[in-house]
Protein backbone atom coordinates (compact mmCIF):
# COMPACT_ATOMS: atom_id res chain seq x y z
CA UNK A 1 0.00 0.00 0.00
CA UNK A 2 2.84 2.30 0.86
CA UNK A 3 4.44 1.45 -2.48
CA UNK A 4 1.21 2.28 -4.29
CA UNK A 5 0.89 5.57 -2.44
CA UNK A 6 4.51 6.35 -3.26
CA UNK A 7 3.88 5.68 -6.95
CA UNK A 8 0.78 7.86 -6.90
CA UNK A 9 2.64 10.64 -5.15
CA UNK A 10 5.46 10.48 -7.70
CA UNK A 11 2.95 10.50 -10.51
CA UNK A 12 1.13 13.43 -8.97
CA UNK A 13 4.37 15.40 -8.60
CA UNK A 14 5.33 14.49 -12.14
CA UNK A 15 1.95 15.58 -13.48
CA UNK A 16 2.12 18.79 -11.48
CA UNK A 17 5.43 20.13 -12.76
CA UNK A 18 5.37 18.28 -16.09
CA UNK A 19 1.85 19.50 -16.84
CA UNK A 20 2.87 23.05 -16.00
CA UNK A 21 5.77 22.84 -18.47
CA UNK A 22 3.52 21.29 -21.13
CA UNK A 23 0.95 24.04 -20.55
CA UNK A 24 3.60 26.74 -20.85
CA UNK A 25 4.96 25.28 -24.11
CA UNK A 26 1.54 24.74 -25.67
CA UNK A 27 0.47 28.29 -24.93
CA UNK A 28 3.79 30.03 -25.58
CA UNK A 29 2.93 30.74 -29.19
CA UNK A 30 -0.20 32.60 -28.09
CA UNK A 31 1.82 34.94 -25.88
CA UNK A 32 5.21 35.16 -27.58
CA UNK A 33 4.38 34.34 -31.17
CA UNK A 34 5.72 31.24 -32.89
CA UNK A 35 9.27 32.62 -33.24
CA UNK A 36 9.45 33.27 -29.51
CA UNK A 37 7.88 29.91 -28.82
CA UNK A 38 10.56 28.23 -30.93
CA UNK A 39 13.35 29.78 -28.87
CA UNK A 40 11.55 29.09 -25.57
CA UNK A 41 10.68 25.56 -26.63
CA UNK A 42 14.26 24.59 -27.43
CA UNK A 43 15.49 25.76 -24.02
CA UNK A 44 12.52 24.50 -22.00
CA UNK A 45 12.44 21.10 -23.70
CA UNK A 46 15.98 20.41 -22.49
CA UNK A 47 15.01 21.28 -18.91
CA UNK A 48 11.83 19.21 -19.17
CA UNK A 49 13.70 16.14 -20.44
CA UNK A 50 16.24 16.41 -17.63
CA UNK A 51 13.41 16.69 -15.09
CA UNK A 52 11.57 13.73 -16.64
CA UNK A 53 14.64 11.53 -16.37
CA UNK A 54 15.13 12.53 -12.73
CA UNK A 55 11.52 12.10 -11.61
CA UNK A 56 11.22 8.83 -13.52
CA UNK A 57 13.98 7.03 -11.63
CA UNK A 58 14.11 3.31 -12.49
CA UNK A 59 12.18 2.11 -9.43
CA UNK A 60 9.99 -0.18 -11.51
CA UNK A 61 9.86 -1.61 -15.05
CA UNK A 62 6.80 0.54 -15.78
CA UNK A 63 8.65 3.73 -14.93
CA UNK A 64 11.59 2.66 -17.07
CA UNK A 65 9.26 2.48 -20.08
CA UNK A 66 7.65 5.80 -19.24
CA UNK A 67 11.04 7.46 -18.95
CA UNK A 68 11.96 6.51 -22.54
CA UNK A 69 8.60 7.64 -23.84
CA UNK A 70 8.47 11.01 -22.10
CA UNK A 71 12.03 11.96 -23.05
CA UNK A 72 10.99 12.03 -26.73
CA UNK A 73 7.78 14.02 -26.35
CA UNK A 74 7.73 17.03 -28.64
CA UNK A 75 6.75 20.55 -27.54
CA UNK A 76 3.38 21.82 -28.63
CA UNK A 77 4.84 24.54 -30.87
CA UNK A 78 6.24 22.03 -33.39
CA UNK A 79 4.21 22.08 -36.62
CA UNK A 80 2.13 25.11 -35.72
CA UNK A 81 1.51 27.88 -38.22
CA UNK A 82 4.08 30.71 -38.31
CA UNK A 83 3.12 34.09 -36.91
CA UNK A 84 4.66 37.49 -37.29
CA UNK A 85 7.57 38.11 -34.92
CA UNK A 86 7.65 41.40 -33.09
CA UNK A 87 11.00 43.26 -32.80
CA UNK A 88 11.66 41.99 -29.26
CA UNK A 89 11.17 38.40 -30.32
CA UNK A 90 13.39 38.90 -33.38
CA UNK A 91 16.25 40.14 -31.21
CA UNK A 92 15.74 37.21 -28.83
CA UNK A 93 15.83 34.71 -31.71
CA UNK A 94 18.97 36.43 -33.04
CA UNK A 95 20.76 35.99 -29.70
CA UNK A 96 19.65 32.38 -29.44
CA UNK A 97 21.12 31.63 -32.86
CA UNK A 98 24.58 32.33 -31.47
CA UNK A 99 24.32 29.25 -29.26
CA UNK A 100 23.14 26.85 -31.97
CA UNK A 101 25.74 24.31 -33.20
CA UNK A 102 27.34 24.95 -36.60
CA UNK A 103 28.92 21.62 -37.48
CA UNK A 104 27.24 18.64 -39.06
CA UNK A 105 28.26 16.23 -36.27
CA UNK A 106 26.22 18.29 -33.81
CA UNK A 107 23.00 17.23 -35.52
CA UNK A 108 23.31 13.47 -35.18
CA UNK A 109 20.20 11.92 -33.60
CA UNK A 110 20.26 11.78 -29.79
CA UNK A 111 19.51 8.07 -29.79
CA UNK A 112 22.47 7.35 -32.04
CA UNK A 113 24.90 9.38 -29.88
CA UNK A 114 23.66 7.62 -26.73
CA UNK A 115 23.98 4.21 -28.40
CA UNK A 116 27.55 4.94 -29.46
CA UNK A 117 28.35 6.13 -25.94
CA UNK A 118 27.00 2.92 -24.38
CA UNK A 119 28.91 0.77 -26.85
CA UNK A 120 32.15 2.56 -26.01
CA UNK A 121 31.68 1.49 -22.37
CA UNK A 122 30.53 -2.10 -22.62
CA UNK A 123 29.90 -3.09 -26.23
CA UNK A 124 31.94 -5.41 -28.39
CA UNK A 125 34.40 -4.15 -30.99
CA UNK A 126 32.14 -5.26 -33.84
CA UNK A 127 29.15 -3.43 -32.35
CA UNK A 128 31.14 -0.25 -31.89
CA UNK A 129 32.39 -0.43 -35.46
CA UNK A 130 28.90 -0.95 -36.91
CA UNK A 131 27.47 1.89 -34.87
CA UNK A 132 30.25 4.21 -35.95
CA UNK A 133 29.54 3.29 -39.58
CA UNK A 134 25.84 3.98 -39.01
CA UNK A 135 26.69 7.39 -37.59
CA UNK A 136 28.82 8.11 -40.66
CA UNK A 137 25.97 7.14 -42.97
CA UNK A 138 23.48 9.31 -41.10
CA UNK A 139 25.64 12.42 -40.96
CA UNK A 140 24.40 15.57 -42.65
CA UNK A 141 27.40 15.46 -44.95
CA UNK A 142 26.38 12.07 -46.29
CA UNK A 143 22.75 13.11 -46.58
CA UNK A 144 23.73 16.22 -48.52
CA UNK A 145 25.87 14.42 -51.05
CA UNK A 146 23.28 11.67 -51.48
CA UNK A 147 20.60 14.35 -51.97
CA UNK A 148 22.86 16.12 -54.46
CA UNK A 149 23.46 13.00 -56.53
CA UNK A 150 19.92 11.59 -56.50
CA UNK A 151 17.64 14.64 -56.51
CA UNK A 152 19.59 17.82 -57.31
CA UNK A 153 21.53 16.87 -60.42
CA UNK A 154 19.62 16.56 -63.70
CA UNK A 155 20.70 13.86 -66.19
CA UNK A 156 22.62 15.30 -69.14
CA UNK A 157 20.22 13.77 -71.68
CA UNK A 158 17.22 15.41 -70.00
CA UNK A 159 18.94 18.80 -70.11
CA UNK A 160 19.86 18.30 -73.77
CA UNK A 161 16.26 17.51 -74.77
CA UNK A 162 14.95 20.56 -72.86
CA UNK A 163 17.55 22.82 -74.51
CA UNK A 164 16.61 21.50 -77.94
CA UNK A 165 12.93 22.26 -77.28
CA UNK A 166 13.83 25.79 -76.14
CA UNK A 167 15.98 26.29 -79.24
CA UNK A 168 13.10 25.21 -81.49
CA UNK A 169 10.79 27.77 -79.87
CA UNK A 170 13.46 30.47 -80.18
CA UNK A 171 13.88 29.74 -83.89
CA UNK A 172 10.14 29.94 -84.55
CA UNK A 173 9.81 33.26 -82.70
CA UNK A 174 12.81 34.73 -84.50
CA UNK A 175 11.37 33.89 -87.92
CA UNK A 176 7.92 35.19 -87.01
CA UNK A 177 9.07 38.53 -85.56
CA UNK A 178 11.39 39.29 -88.48
CA UNK A 179 8.61 38.50 -90.95
CA UNK A 180 5.80 40.27 -89.08
CA UNK A 181 7.69 43.37 -87.92
CA UNK A 182 10.85 43.78 -90.01
CA UNK A 183 11.32 47.38 -88.85
CA UNK A 184 11.32 46.55 -85.12
CA UNK A 185 14.85 47.36 -83.89
CA UNK A 186 16.01 44.16 -82.20
CA UNK A 187 19.36 42.50 -81.73
CA UNK A 188 19.72 38.75 -82.06
CA UNK A 189 17.61 36.84 -79.55
CA UNK A 190 19.29 34.22 -77.40
CA UNK A 191 18.50 31.67 -74.68
CA UNK A 192 19.66 32.12 -71.11
CA UNK A 193 18.97 31.05 -67.54
CA UNK A 194 20.04 28.34 -65.14
CA UNK A 195 19.49 25.64 -67.77
CA UNK A 196 22.55 27.04 -69.55
CA UNK A 197 24.68 27.72 -66.44
CA UNK A 198 24.47 24.18 -65.00
CA UNK A 199 22.46 25.63 -62.12
CA UNK A 200 19.04 24.16 -62.80
CA UNK A 201 17.96 21.57 -60.24
CA UNK A 202 15.54 18.64 -59.86
CA UNK A 203 13.95 18.97 -63.34
CA UNK A 204 14.91 20.76 -66.57
CA UNK A 205 11.73 22.83 -66.79
CA UNK A 206 12.66 26.47 -67.28
CA UNK A 207 14.47 28.67 -69.82
CA UNK A 208 14.53 32.34 -70.72
CA UNK A 209 14.45 33.82 -74.20
CA UNK A 210 16.21 37.19 -74.13
CA UNK A 211 15.00 39.79 -76.65
CA UNK A 212 17.45 42.75 -76.76
CA UNK A 213 15.87 46.03 -77.85
CA UNK A 214 17.83 48.69 -79.74
CA UNK A 215 17.47 52.24 -78.35
CA UNK A 216 18.85 55.40 -79.94
CA UNK A 217 21.64 56.75 -77.73
CA UNK A 218 20.61 60.39 -78.09
CA UNK A 219 16.92 59.73 -77.43
CA UNK A 220 16.97 57.60 -74.27
CA UNK A 221 18.81 57.73 -70.95
CA UNK A 222 18.71 55.51 -67.85
CA UNK A 223 18.16 56.73 -64.29
CA UNK A 224 18.96 54.49 -61.28
CA UNK A 225 16.07 53.89 -58.91
CA UNK A 226 17.86 55.41 -55.90
CA UNK A 227 17.98 58.74 -57.77
CA UNK A 228 14.22 58.85 -58.21
CA UNK A 229 11.42 59.72 -55.82
CA UNK A 230 10.67 55.99 -55.48
CA UNK A 231 14.19 55.31 -54.14
CA UNK A 232 14.37 51.62 -55.14
CA UNK A 233 17.96 50.53 -55.87
CA UNK A 234 18.10 47.73 -58.42
CA UNK A 235 15.31 49.20 -60.55
CA UNK A 236 15.76 51.85 -63.24
CA UNK A 237 13.77 54.36 -65.26
CA UNK A 238 14.47 54.85 -68.99
CA UNK A 239 13.64 58.45 -69.88
CA UNK A 240 12.89 59.92 -73.32
CA UNK A 241 15.27 62.79 -74.13
CA UNK A 242 15.38 65.68 -76.61
CA UNK A 243 11.66 65.72 -77.36
CA UNK A 244 11.95 69.35 -78.48
CA UNK A 245 14.33 68.35 -81.29
CA UNK A 246 13.16 64.78 -81.90
CA UNK A 247 9.37 64.66 -81.32
CA UNK A 248 7.32 61.55 -80.65
CA UNK A 249 7.54 58.83 -83.30
CA UNK A 250 11.21 59.68 -83.92
CA UNK A 251 11.98 56.40 -82.14
CA UNK A 252 10.23 53.10 -82.80
CA UNK A 253 9.79 52.64 -79.05
CA UNK A 254 7.98 55.96 -78.54
CA UNK A 255 4.76 53.94 -78.88
CA UNK A 256 5.63 52.30 -75.53
CA UNK A 257 6.30 55.59 -73.74
CA UNK A 258 4.23 56.44 -70.64
CA UNK A 259 4.66 59.81 -68.92
CA UNK A 260 7.95 60.49 -70.68
CA UNK A 261 9.46 57.07 -69.79
CA UNK A 262 9.80 53.79 -71.66
CA UNK A 263 7.32 51.47 -69.96
CA UNK A 264 8.32 47.79 -69.63
CA UNK A 265 4.64 46.96 -69.19
CA UNK A 266 3.79 48.55 -72.56
CA UNK A 267 6.72 46.75 -74.23
CA UNK A 268 5.47 43.42 -72.87
CA UNK A 269 1.96 44.19 -74.11
CA UNK A 270 3.30 44.75 -77.64
CA UNK A 271 5.03 41.36 -77.64
CA UNK A 272 2.10 39.68 -75.92
CA UNK A 273 -0.22 40.67 -78.78
CA UNK A 274 2.26 39.19 -81.24
CA UNK A 275 3.45 36.07 -79.45
CA UNK A 276 0.26 35.08 -77.63
CA UNK A 277 -2.32 36.52 -80.04
CA UNK A 278 -0.92 36.25 -83.57
CA UNK A 279 1.14 33.08 -83.73
CA UNK A 280 -0.67 29.83 -84.50
CA UNK A 281 1.02 27.76 -81.80
CA UNK A 282 -1.14 24.63 -82.29
CA UNK A 283 0.01 24.44 -85.93
CA UNK A 284 3.66 25.04 -85.03
CA UNK A 285 3.38 22.51 -82.22
CA UNK A 286 2.06 19.84 -84.57
CA UNK A 287 5.06 20.37 -86.87
CA UNK A 288 7.53 20.20 -83.98
CA UNK A 289 5.60 17.40 -82.23
CA UNK A 290 5.12 19.65 -79.18
CA UNK A 291 2.10 21.06 -77.39
CA UNK A 292 2.69 24.82 -77.09
CA UNK A 293 0.45 27.38 -75.41
CA UNK A 294 0.83 30.74 -73.68
CA UNK A 295 0.53 30.68 -69.91
CA UNK A 296 -2.27 32.87 -68.56
CA UNK A 297 -2.02 34.65 -66.21
CA UNK A 298 1.70 35.32 -65.99
CA UNK A 299 3.72 38.28 -64.71
CA UNK A 300 5.82 37.96 -67.86
CA UNK A 301 5.10 36.51 -71.29
CA UNK A 302 5.57 32.75 -70.80
CA UNK A 303 5.08 29.77 -73.11
CA UNK A 304 4.39 26.26 -71.85
CA UNK A 305 5.98 23.59 -74.05
CA UNK A 306 5.07 19.95 -73.51
CA UNK A 307 7.82 18.14 -75.43
CA UNK A 308 7.29 14.68 -73.94
CA UNK A 309 4.31 13.01 -72.28
CA UNK A 310 5.57 13.84 -68.79
CA UNK A 311 7.95 16.72 -69.55
CA UNK A 312 7.13 20.41 -69.70
CA UNK A 313 9.34 23.40 -70.31
CA UNK A 314 8.40 27.00 -69.47
CA UNK A 315 10.03 29.63 -71.65
CA UNK A 316 9.95 33.24 -70.41
CA UNK A 317 10.01 35.87 -73.17
CA UNK A 318 12.02 38.75 -71.67
CA UNK A 319 12.70 42.09 -73.42
CA UNK A 320 16.17 43.34 -72.52
CA UNK A 321 17.97 46.69 -72.55
CA UNK A 322 21.77 46.90 -72.42
CA UNK A 323 22.81 50.46 -71.62
CA UNK A 324 26.07 52.14 -72.69
CA UNK A 325 27.74 51.45 -69.35
CA UNK A 326 26.89 47.73 -69.63
CA UNK A 327 23.92 47.82 -67.23
CA UNK A 328 21.41 45.13 -68.16
CA UNK A 329 17.72 45.89 -67.61
CA UNK A 330 14.87 43.43 -68.14
CA UNK A 331 11.13 43.94 -68.44
CA UNK A 332 10.23 42.00 -65.31
CA UNK A 333 7.96 44.02 -63.04
CA UNK A 334 8.43 44.74 -59.37
CA UNK A 335 6.56 41.97 -57.54
CA UNK A 336 4.74 44.41 -55.26
CA UNK A 337 4.21 46.82 -58.14
CA UNK A 338 1.84 49.68 -57.61
CA UNK A 339 0.96 52.05 -60.44
CA UNK A 340 4.00 54.18 -59.73
CA UNK A 341 6.26 51.14 -60.27
CA UNK A 342 4.97 50.26 -63.73
CA UNK A 343 7.74 52.18 -65.51
CA UNK A 344 10.56 50.49 -63.57
CA UNK A 345 13.00 48.18 -65.36
CA UNK A 346 14.71 45.52 -63.24
CA UNK A 347 18.50 45.42 -63.22
CA UNK A 348 19.92 41.95 -63.81
CA UNK A 349 23.12 40.79 -62.12
CA UNK A 350 22.91 37.15 -63.14
CA UNK A 351 25.87 37.01 -65.55
CA UNK A 352 28.25 38.70 -63.09
CA UNK A 353 26.95 36.74 -60.06
CA UNK A 354 27.35 33.40 -61.80
CA UNK A 355 30.78 34.30 -63.17
CA UNK A 356 32.03 35.32 -59.72
CA UNK A 357 30.69 32.14 -58.11
CA UNK A 358 32.32 29.97 -60.78
CA UNK A 359 35.64 31.86 -60.52
CA UNK A 360 35.76 31.40 -56.73
CA UNK A 361 35.18 27.67 -57.07
CA UNK A 362 37.87 27.39 -59.75
CA UNK A 363 40.38 29.20 -57.55
CA UNK A 364 40.11 26.81 -54.60
CA UNK A 365 38.26 23.78 -55.98
CA UNK A 366 35.36 24.79 -53.77
CA UNK A 367 31.83 23.47 -53.25
CA UNK A 368 29.94 26.78 -53.69
CA UNK A 369 28.16 25.54 -56.82
CA UNK A 370 27.15 22.34 -55.05
CA UNK A 371 25.97 24.28 -51.98
CA UNK A 372 23.90 26.64 -54.15
CA UNK A 373 22.29 23.81 -56.09
CA UNK A 374 21.48 21.87 -52.90
CA UNK A 375 19.90 25.00 -51.39
CA UNK A 376 17.92 25.70 -54.59
CA UNK A 377 16.60 22.13 -54.64
CA UNK A 378 15.62 22.34 -50.95
CA UNK A 379 13.67 25.54 -51.69
CA UNK A 380 12.03 24.01 -54.76
CA UNK A 381 10.97 20.88 -52.86
CA UNK A 382 9.80 22.63 -49.67
CA UNK A 383 6.67 24.79 -50.16
CA UNK A 384 7.51 26.98 -47.17
CA UNK A 385 10.70 28.15 -48.93
CA UNK A 386 9.37 28.83 -52.42
CA UNK A 387 9.88 32.58 -52.03
CA UNK A 388 13.65 32.21 -51.80
CA UNK A 389 15.02 32.51 -55.33
CA UNK A 390 18.27 31.72 -57.09
CA UNK A 391 19.59 35.28 -57.01
CA UNK A 392 19.08 35.59 -53.25
CA UNK A 393 20.78 32.25 -52.54
CA UNK A 394 23.68 33.08 -54.88
CA UNK A 395 24.32 36.42 -53.19
CA UNK A 396 24.07 34.89 -49.71
CA UNK A 397 26.82 32.44 -50.69
CA UNK A 398 28.95 35.19 -52.25
CA UNK A 399 28.68 37.25 -49.05
CA UNK A 400 29.49 34.17 -46.97
CA UNK A 401 32.56 33.55 -49.13
CA UNK A 402 33.94 36.93 -48.07
CA UNK A 403 34.08 35.69 -44.46
CA UNK A 404 34.68 31.95 -44.85
CA UNK A 405 37.67 30.58 -46.74
CA UNK A 406 37.20 26.80 -46.43
CA UNK A 407 34.93 25.63 -49.27
CA UNK A 408 36.34 22.13 -49.78
CA UNK A 409 33.98 19.27 -50.56
CA UNK A 410 34.51 17.96 -47.04
CA UNK A 411 33.13 21.23 -45.66
CA UNK A 412 29.85 21.15 -47.63
CA UNK A 413 27.67 20.34 -44.59
CA UNK A 414 29.24 23.10 -42.49
CA UNK A 415 28.89 25.66 -45.28
CA UNK A 416 25.27 24.57 -45.87
CA UNK A 417 24.49 25.18 -42.19
CA UNK A 418 26.28 28.53 -42.31
CA UNK A 419 24.15 29.46 -45.31
CA UNK A 420 20.97 28.69 -43.35
CA UNK A 421 22.20 30.76 -40.42
CA UNK A 422 23.17 33.64 -42.70
CA UNK A 423 19.75 33.63 -44.38
CA UNK A 424 18.02 33.73 -40.99
CA UNK A 425 20.15 36.70 -40.03
CA UNK A 426 19.39 38.53 -43.29
CA UNK A 427 15.66 37.82 -42.96
CA UNK A 428 15.70 39.03 -39.38
CA UNK A 429 17.33 42.28 -40.53
CA UNK A 430 14.88 42.47 -43.45
CA UNK A 431 17.79 43.06 -45.82
CA UNK A 432 19.99 40.94 -48.08
CA UNK A 433 22.50 43.21 -49.86
CA UNK A 434 23.55 42.35 -53.39
CA UNK A 435 27.20 41.28 -53.40
CA UNK A 436 27.78 43.34 -56.56
CA UNK A 437 25.88 46.44 -55.41
CA UNK A 438 25.28 46.68 -51.64
CA UNK A 439 22.65 49.38 -52.17
CA UNK A 440 20.30 46.77 -53.63
CA UNK A 441 18.15 44.91 -51.09
CA UNK A 442 17.26 41.54 -52.57
CA UNK A 443 14.49 41.10 -49.97
CA UNK A 444 12.69 44.31 -50.96
CA UNK A 445 9.94 42.35 -52.74
CA UNK A 446 9.03 40.14 -49.77
CA UNK A 447 6.11 41.01 -47.53
CA UNK A 448 6.58 41.16 -43.76
CA UNK A 449 4.57 37.96 -43.36
CA UNK A 450 6.71 36.14 -45.93
CA UNK A 451 9.92 37.30 -44.22
CA UNK A 452 8.73 35.98 -40.87
CA UNK A 453 7.55 32.66 -42.27
CA UNK A 454 10.82 32.10 -44.13
CA UNK A 455 12.81 33.04 -41.05
CA UNK A 456 10.78 30.71 -38.84
CA UNK A 457 11.14 27.78 -41.25
CA UNK A 458 14.91 28.22 -41.59
CA UNK A 459 15.34 28.77 -37.85
CA UNK A 460 13.59 25.47 -37.09
CA UNK A 461 15.67 23.79 -39.81
CA UNK A 462 18.84 24.70 -37.93
CA UNK A 463 17.91 22.25 -35.19
CA UNK A 464 17.11 19.53 -37.77
CA UNK A 465 18.68 20.48 -41.12
CA UNK A 466 18.07 17.07 -42.65
CA UNK A 467 14.34 17.88 -42.58
CA UNK A 468 14.95 20.14 -45.59
CA UNK A 469 16.21 17.13 -47.51
CA UNK A 470 13.50 14.65 -46.55
CA UNK A 471 10.99 16.12 -48.99
CA UNK A 472 13.12 14.58 -51.72
CA UNK A 473 11.63 11.16 -50.94
CA UNK A 474 8.73 11.86 -53.30
CA UNK A 475 9.47 13.10 -56.86
CA UNK A 476 7.70 16.24 -58.07
CA UNK A 477 6.13 16.79 -61.46
CA UNK A 478 7.87 19.09 -63.91
CA UNK A 479 4.49 20.51 -64.90
CA UNK A 480 0.90 20.63 -63.67
CA UNK A 481 -1.07 17.42 -63.63
CA UNK A 482 -3.82 16.95 -66.16
CA UNK A 483 -2.49 19.53 -68.61
CA UNK A 484 -3.43 22.50 -66.44
CA UNK A 485 -2.05 25.94 -67.11
CA UNK A 486 -0.52 26.69 -63.72
CA UNK A 487 3.28 26.55 -63.42
CA UNK A 488 5.32 24.68 -60.82
CA UNK A 489 6.94 26.67 -58.06
CA UNK A 490 10.57 27.16 -58.97
CA UNK A 491 13.26 29.34 -57.43
CA UNK A 492 14.35 30.25 -60.95
CA UNK A 493 10.88 31.59 -61.77
CA UNK A 494 10.39 33.65 -58.61
CA UNK A 495 11.72 37.18 -59.12
CA UNK A 496 14.90 35.71 -60.62
CA UNK A 497 17.16 37.92 -62.70
CA UNK A 498 17.79 35.70 -65.69
CA UNK A 499 20.98 37.05 -67.28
Amino acid sequence: MAGVNGDRKGKKDDNGIGTAIDFMLSNAKLVLGVGGAAMLGIATLAVKRMYDRTISAPTSPTKMQQMGKRSWEEPAWVGSSPRVLNPDMKSTVSRSLQSLPTTSCSFEPDCLRRAVGRSAVGGSGATRSSLMQARMRLSLQEHLWDFYQTRVNIPAEEQAVARRAALDICAELRVFLHAKLPDMPLREMYLSGSLYDDLQVVTADHAQLMVPLVLEKNLWSSIPGEDTIMNIPGFWLVRRENLEYFPRSSSYWDRCMVGGYLSPKSVLEVFDKLVAGSINWPAIGSVLDYIIRPVVPSETLTLEVQYETDRRLYVDFLPLLVMEDGTSLIAKPHRLAAERHENLWRQSFRVAETARLRALDQEDGGCRYACLKAAKAACKLNPALHRLNSSQLTNAILLLSEKEGNWTREALADRFLQLLRALVGHLEAGRLPCALNPKVNLFCELTEQEVDELGYTLYCALSDPEQLLRTAAEPIQSGPAGGGMSMPMNPDRQMDTPI
